[in-house]
């Protein structure tokens, strides 16, 4: 049957927002030790739940359900991890370390309630817990008893940061990552590698030293092997991120990776892991390549890889590995450009023929994938005769068609240090399936491409991001796969800067624009954002006070005027990364000179929506916004 004709943008989707509203966060499988039970902490509204299954029932269990599970230093991440037939989680309310046995009880509290706790990694023996705290801007490597019955000990502290803290299997030492200020851990990390006393009642530091990393060097998830032989990491050393192994005896250094591929990702959140070690000593490593995904399974003593893709059709996209203690099988969080998130577990007994079972889905999966957009790499000359990258959604439907160049939403990403993968994107699919082209462009200064491509943004956010952003569209109009005449942007935090630094520099672009708790101010930004980005804009734009004409140049409040184009503004009323100051300074120019535009602050939301009446609102409103400013304007 021929599809029917019908305008652009108005399709009827079955990407709606009430469902995209209760799709569940899948994040951080974990394994208990003896590799029968799985766990993993799924988003559901503003909560965070443990969910676990063991391998001889087919049925889920909610672990958590009076306890919302969310680590908060920095980002968050670094949730939960398994030991011993218990789960040791960070509660979202007080920021404490509790734990939980598997069978059965409630849970009990084994770090004081002060501060924040990350990253709980519990040692082979299971006697005590390693822990990332973090207590009035101070952090520091702790250890606690896994009963909870000592005082935490600091293990280590004098750094700015620390992160990924790992057990060596033998239990003596500990290995991690940090650094300091102004750098961001995609700059400049040290690995450091620890010796432990362990004859009193908890772990002391005995000696440690820095084995990798340094000064233009990012290093990225420690990773000690089953053998205890070996230490293995991500390091940028060579320009792209690979994977390399030390040896504990020698301290030879071996590459085990190469080619132009990233094996890590910026570290935005602790808990984060791109590889993982079989019980064979085989490591399982995400290889990402133009924004697409591949799950590798490479042999370290003898070099050899084998692809997986084959096996796993339609994922495209990977995260947060974990190896099973007692089998060759890995869970991991999966998705593609058409595959919402699964949890998985693939069985690599036999690596030429893998078994794969669904643990968990991220929503119903009732939207054929016929109905839904395949996202397609894309480069473009920008306005200075380089390239930039980024992924294109065309529209999509199993019922409808356009005549013409459709609409486009350029959608640009937050960080600004970081990527846009062909992962599921449900704001893509959400206007591909009514009928608008998508733009996801990777500008330069991105992750994925290289270390050369992500630093060309240093002293240049503002610049790369903004033209980008704006050659993309156009060279997509002149490949007639978006109309000249209806371009949107949209973007949030770092993106929602680029938006509105966009409308600013070359109004009349972009038809309208979608700007979600997007930076303003960056000398505020600078005086009120969280610890963890203090000294983000030293890179982005140099530091304060010698760069103080480049703040105000790029700051777009001081240059609001100049905005005239349709906006709609979105703020969470609690967010501590880029506090609503920011939105209402810029809302209360578009008011006094009358531009069109919606305001909407949303009460108990931080950075980024959670709550599924927020996202079900700001769909509806957004799509709303866009028929009134562009497709009947």
């Amino acid at each position: 049957m021929a599809p029917e004709q019908r305008m652009f943008g108005l399709w009827p989707s079955p990407i709606t927002p009430s469902a995209l509203a209760v799709a569940l966060r899948l994040n951080e499988p974990a394994w208990d030790t003896d590799g029968q039970a799985l766990a993993w902490v799924e988003g559901r509204s503003d909560r965070g739940v443990i969910v676990t299954r063991r391998l001889d029932d087919a049925a889920t269990r909610d672990l958590t359900p009076e306890i919302s599970v969310r680590a908060f230093i920095g980002y968050g991440g670094g949730d939960v991890t398994l030991a011993r037939g218990a789960a040791f989680f960070v509660g979202q309310a007080d920021q404490r370390i509790y734990r939980q046995d598997l069978a059965g009880g409630p849970a009990r509290p084994i770090t004081p309630p002060f501060g924040a706790a990350s990253s709980p990694a519990v040692s082979p023996d299971g006697r005590w817990v390693a822990y990332v705290h973090s207590f009035e801007d101070v952090d520091c490597i702790a250890v606690v008893d896994a009963e909870g019955r000592q005082w935490p000990r600091r293990l280590a502290e004098g750094r700015d940061f620390y992160m990924q803290p790992v057990w060596h299997p033998a239990g003596n030492r500990l290995a991690w990552v940090e650094w300091d200020h102004p750098s961001m851990p995609w700059d400049a990390t040290e690995l450091r590698l620890a010796d432990l006393d362990t004859s009193g009642p908890l772990p002391a530091l005995s000696a440690s030293r820095v084995v990798a990393g340094g000064p233009e060097v990012s290093i990225f998830q420690p990773l000690f092997t089953r053998d205890g032989a070996g230490l293995c990491y991500v390091s940028d050393e060579t320009g792209w991120g690979h994977l390399y192994r030390r040896d504990l005896a020698t301290g030879q250094v071996r590459q085990l990776t190469s080619g132009e591929a990233e094996h890590g990702t910026p570290a935005w959140m602790h808990g984060m892991r791109t590889f993982a070690e079989l019980p064979s000593g085989a490591l399982a490593v995400i290889r990402s390549t133009a924004g697409f995904h591949r799950l590798v399974l490479l042999d370290p003593r003898t070099g050899t890889e084998r692809d997986l893709s084959p096996a796993l059709p339609g994922y495209t996209a990977f995260s947060a590995p974990a190896a099973s203690p007692a089998a060759e099988r890995l869970a991991v969080v999966a998705s593609g450009g058409r595959q919402p998130p699964r949890v998985i577990a693939i069985d690599l007994a036999d690596p030429a023929a893998p078994r794969v079972d669904v643990f968990r889905r991220s929503d119903s999966e009732l939207v054929p994938a016929s109905a839904l957009s395949a996202p397609e790499p894309v480069s473009w000359t920008s306005f200075d005769g380089e390239q930039a990258h980024g992924l294109y959604y065309p529209p999509a439907s199993d019922r409808f068609a356009g005549k013409g160049a459709p609409p486009l939403v350029v959608l640009v990403h937050g960080g600004p240090t970081s990527q846009v993968t062909a992962t599921w994107n449900p704001q893509a699919q959400f206007f591909a399936t009514r009928g608008y082209a998508v733009l996801l462009p990777n500008y330069r200064g991105s992750t994925g491409y290289g270390r050369a491509y992500m630093l060309k943004l240093r002293r240049s956010w503002g610049i790369y991001d903004v033209e980008d952003a704006r050659t993309g569209a156009l060279a997509l109009a002149d490949r007639g796969l978006a109309d000249r005449s209806r371009l949107v942007i949209m973007g949030g935090s770092a993106g929602g800067f680029t938006v509105l630094q966009s409308l600013v520099q070359y109004p009349g672009v972009y038809k309208a624009a979608i700007c979600m708790f997007g930076v303003a101010n960056q000398f505020t930004l600078a005086a009120d954002t969280h610890k963890f980005e203090a000294r983000y804009l030293d890179s982005l734009l140099g530091p304060l006070p010698e760069a103080a004409a480049v703040y105000r140049e790029r700051s777009p409040i001081f240059h609001a005027a100049r905005i005239r184009d349709p906006i709609a503004v979105f703020q969470g009323e609690i967010d501590r990364v880029v506090p609503r100051e920011q939105s209402d300074s810029i809302v209360a120019s578009l008011r006094a000179r009358g531009v069109p535009h919606e305001y909407h602050v949303y009460p108990g939301e931080g950075h980024g929506w959670r709550k599924s009446e927020t996202i079900d609102h700001f769909y509806r409103t957004v799509e709303a916004f866009l028929r009134t400013h562009v497709l009947y304007a």
